[in-house]
């Protein structure tokens, strides 16, 4: 860098030597001297002093050039390098210390939530399996009797959305959707549905009716073929087998990117439900057990999946599990230390806050969270408000002993590697690690011409990489280790597989990108006949080509800044091929396990390079990798993936929805209506909303008398202010058939207790079975002694004085709703209650004047759906009446399989307060040109009752 800087200075002319601070004006500026030019010089001086008021530096950097000398020169370099050095020292002990600060603002509600369990626990239990993983995560399932295996045929759902999803031929690498994470998610159904006790395997995704794409992509069912495991198959039993089902969501005619699926996931939770519930009654006749087999599990994966999972899950009342795959809180830091994008940026791309959220949701519904490796849970999980590893293994202590955890509850996290099919993986070998001889002969596979034309010399041994092209993957440094290294370039061969393309004019700017600068990199070494980088290939195909690499004595690489889990590394291993993989990530434990290959750092093209060369060239290290690799592979099957997966579900307690028979003696009104229509109108006065109520009721009229309509009341109200509200403008409660109190926390059903209507009084059933879906793991009573202390805390500085903004509303609390009375509502108490480990929704409402805590399954569209499975009710039947604004769970009454209308008008109060507290725009979850979705001026009946009509209600 101070050659550099010299280097700049004689560039500079005159000028590098006038200006200089000493002589009272502005140091003229690097960048200007430079011509615009980058220069490590500028990069150096201004980048590590910045800060500082080192002019003398710059002196003694500009008299640096113009010395003669080669002693007088190397005398004030080396002055320069001390001072530098000095400086740099500095700036790093105040950005410690900083960066300290900021760790332990963010930091101290979680420390003091660890400290709070400390306080409870035994003295045994604090030193307690300290260095077991298993313990300190939360998975207890090590000698737990299995629980849901009473019933031995199990239903399991799994949830993948995004990405081209079939059985077979998969179009892994046609967009950055369609990558390991659908392998994954495909072979884990073939595998499951041949394990004994698995009855039947749904694998949910989205139907895609695009054209320029595959019409199976849009055919609602497909059969999976199921793996075969030796040992397995005559064990299996009676099996329903695995099935990949497609859900219609979003627009019909297009194929969306995971980012642009966030407003149309209620839509496929709503399609999801009604298969699941049909589905369940089938399986209930097939195996004749008289009542519907409802699954063990719903499986989330990916953060959309997730929130799907969470709510269909809260739904059914059944245990979810969640896989992330990749995190966004991981994403987010890596994109930003990247520096090409600002944090509004990344979110405008990627809808990063949006996935961040939903994955912190995830964290709050799954009984199980699986991981692939340590490095996933304690490095990047740890980074949520909702999981923090000290504090899961407090309460796992707490749970262990018996004690009351008032709420609190951290999901298992589990450690499961993926597993790889081993049906096309290489058995027998002879000395010098050729396939065998005395296999039949066959044609060599015409991916391995495909490859071999790149080449003057296909002899050599193959360097392999199979990646997309994008930064992250880091396939540039690859070319210039490679291109920059002539022993390695004489050894070997290089392949890059990045995917499949037509051309590079019709490919995403971020992968047409990277891909021109591998051709420019390959022009610039001039390494033509010794680059392959072939434009097709099939899923089939792939292990062909590591077939090809090994049987060269070449090697594979991947040198990706990044490594979520690697299932390449453990391809290449299956088929014999030694690796060279990054030293971040997953990789790490990979090689604890095979010990196949060199760790490198990905930042050191010469380290890649020295890595390969010498894995290459060294026979005996090529042969003991290789080796290596074959006998420790079967860790990652998937008969040993799914032995641990099923485990884990076996000790989960039984959860089962508890919809009555015959013997429930609840009065339902709503039980056999064609059409509901739900008045959701949160933005409105009390007098605008009666006006609401009854315009809608008069739209409707010779519909309601006649029983096919039916109305229900959905509000952050209680029960007993919605009576006076109706009483006192003259209106009967039981012109509703239902009622959706406290923001989706109590449901009621109005009756009369008399024989006429004249002397009758109304009464009020509260649907207890909704209830006791919603309390699961609700903290009750102690939750609400600590939302009282954490109110009583929060206080507005003015001066000297302190005053409370947050209080306690007994008067309108319930059993599952404690309200608060809110004067600010900018506190994260969400963010708060996730930290200490408390799974509820805080809900603003009544324009953020007041505060409703409900459990976390709970919520107005959440009851909404258990009204629909209950009653029978199509959704599709369902309208849905809201306001511009409204509650903070205003964004749920959208989506979904149900019409809505946005009533617009003066009525409408603001709601900016509330919408403040979301971290993420209201826009990116809300896809207002939805047909579904329709937006009216008013609420007159003039004006309800042609767009009912519109939405296929009868009107009057």
């Amino acid at each position: 860098y101070l050659d550099a800087i010299l280097d700049a200075g004689k560039g500079a002319g005159s000028g590098s030597g006038g200006g200089g601070a000493g002589g009272g004006g502005d140091r003229p500026s690097l960048l200007l001297r430079e011509r615009g030019h980058f220069s490590p010089a500028r990069y150096f001086v201004e980048e590590v002093i910045t800060g500082y008021d080192e002019t003398d530096l710059y002196k003694t950097w500009s008299r640096a050039n113009a010395m003669r000398s080669p002693q007088e020169r190397n005398t004030r370099l080396e002055n320069m390098t001390w001072r530098i050095w000095n400086l740099a020292r500095k700036k790093k002990e105040v950005e410690d210390a900083k960066r300290l600060k900021r760790r332990l603002e963010t930091e101290k509600p979680r420390t003091d939530a660890t400290a709070e369990m400390s306080e409870d626990l035994f003295e045994g239990e604090k030193g307690e399996d300290a260095g077991d993983a298993s313990v300190a995560y939360g998975d207890s399932s090590a000698g737990n009797t299995p629980r849901i295996s009473a019933v031995d045929k199990l239903y399991i759902v799994l949830i993948s959305l995004h990405g081209l999803v079939r059985g077979e031929n998969l179009e892994l690498g046609r967009d950055s959707d369609t990558s390991g994470q659908v392998k994954y998610v495909v072979e884990l159904a073939k595998a499951l549905s041949s394990c004994p006790g698995v009855y039947r395997v749904d694998l949910l995704t989205r139907q895609i009716l695009a054209p320029n794409y595959d019409r199976g992509y849009g055919e609602p069912s497909e059969t999976l073929v199921p793996t075969s495991f030796k040992n397995l198959k005559q064990e299996r039993g009676e099996n329903s087998g695995a099935y990949i089902t497609r859900i219609p969501f979003g627009p019909k005619d297009k194929y969306l990117a995971k980012e642009h699926l966030w407003p149309y996931v209620q839509e496929f939770v709503d399609g999801a439900l009604s298969h699941i519930v049909h589905m369940s009654k089938i399986i209930g006749e097939e195996i004749g057990c008289g009542h519907p087999m409802w699954p063990a599990v719903i499986h989330g994966h990916y953060a959309s999946a997730g929130v799907a999972a969470a709510l269909i899950s809260g739904a059914l009342n059944v245990h979810m599990v969640f896989t992330g795959h990749f995190l966004g809180k991981d994403k987010l830091e890596g994109l930003l230390k990247q520096g090409r994008q600002t944090r509004e940026e990344i979110n405008m791309t990627y809808k990063i806050m949006r996935r961040i959220e939903a994955e912190e949701l995830s964290l709050d519904a799954s009984e199980i969270v699986i991981a692939s490796t340590r490095q996933e849970i304690e490095e990047q999980w740890n980074l949520y408000d909702g999981f923090e590893v000290m504090l899961a293994r407090k309460l796992r202590a707490r749970v262990k002993r018996g004690a009351n955890c008032y709420g609190r509850y951290m999901p298992r996290m589990v450690i499961i590697p993926p597993g790889v099919e081993f049906g096309h993986m290489i058995h027998e070998f002879d000395m010098e690690g050729e396939e065998d001889s005395h296999s039949p002969a066959s044609e060599d596979p015409p991916i391995w011409s495909e490859i071999m034309r790149f080449f003057t010399n296909p002899r050599k041994p193959l360097i392999l990489a199979v990646a997309r092209p994008y930064p992250e993957k880091n396939i540039t440094t690859l070319v210039k280790a490679f291109g920059e290294c002539r022993p390695l370039r004489e050894l070997a061969n290089l392949t890059l597989i990045m995917g499949n393309r037509e051309a590079i004019s019709k490919m995403s700017n971020m992968s047409a990108a990277v891909l021109t600068s591998v051709l420019t990199l390959i022009d610039e070494y001039d390494l033509y006949g010794q680059v392959a980088y072939p434009k097709h290939h099939k899923h089939s195909e792939v292990l062909d080509i590591y077939r090809l690499a090994a049987r060269t004595k070449g090697a594979f690489v991947n040198v990706a800044y990044f490594e979520q889990f690697g299932v390449t590394l453990i391809e290449a291993a299956m088929h014999g091929l030694p690796v060279i993989a990054t030293k971040n990530g997953a990789p790490v434990e990979i090689h604890q396990v095979l010990d196949n290959g060199l760790l490198v750092d990905p930042h050191d093209q010469h380290a890649i390079a020295d890595a390969l060369y010498k894995l290459l060239s060294d026979k005996q290290l090529w042969s003991r990798c290789r080796e290596n690799g074959l006998k420790n592979i079967h860790r990652f099957s998937w008969p040993e993936h799914c032995k641990n997966y099923l485990s884990r579900i076996l000790t989960l307690s039984p959860r089962y929805p508890a919809f009555p028979g015959n013997e429930d003696q609840i009065k339902a009104p709503i039980k056999g209506r064609k059409c509901i229509i739900v008045i959701a109108v949160d933005s409105a006065s009390k007098k605008d909303l009666v006006c609401i109520i009854k315009n809608s009721i008069e739209a409707t009229r010779k519909e309601t008398l006649s029983g096919s309509t039916g109305f229900v009341l959905s509000t952050s109200l209680t029960m007993s202010e919605i009576h006076s509200l109706l009483i006192s403008a003259g209106m009967a409660p039981t012109d509703f058939v239902a009622f959706i109190c406290n923001s989706g926390s109590d449901l009621f059903y109005p009756s009369r207790a008399g024989d006429s209507p004249s002397t009758s009084r109304v009464t009020f059933a509260l649907d207890r079975t909704y209830q006791s879906h919603i309390e699961y793991r609700w903290g009750g009573e102690g939750l609400r002694k600590y939302l009282v202390k954490w109110a009583s805390s929060i206080v507005e500085r003015r001066g000297r004085t302190e005053k409370q903004v947050i209080f306690e509303d007994a008067e309108h609390s319930s059993t599952c709703c404690f309200a608060f009375r809110v004067v600010n509502p900018n506190y994260e108490l969400q963010k708060l209650m996730r930290i200490q480990s408390l799974r509820c929704h805080a809900l603003y409402n009544h324009s953020a004047t007041r505060l409703s805590v409900i459990p976390i399954h709970a919520s107005r569209s959440q009851a909404l759906r258990y009204l629909s499975v209950r009653w029978g009710i199509e959704l599709r039947n369902v309208v849905i009446l809201v306001g511009e604004s409204g509650d903070s769970d205003y964004e749920e009454l959208f989506g979904g399989l149900h019409k809505t209308i946005v009533l617009k008008g003066e009525f409408n109060t603001p709601a900016n307060r509330i919408h403040t507290v979301r971290r993420y725009p209201l826009q990116d979850v809300i896809a207002l040109d939805c047909s579904n979705i329709i937006g009216v001026e008013g609420c007159s009946t003039d004006v309800l009752t042609p767009t009912l009509k519109t939405l296929g209600i009868p009107t009057k």
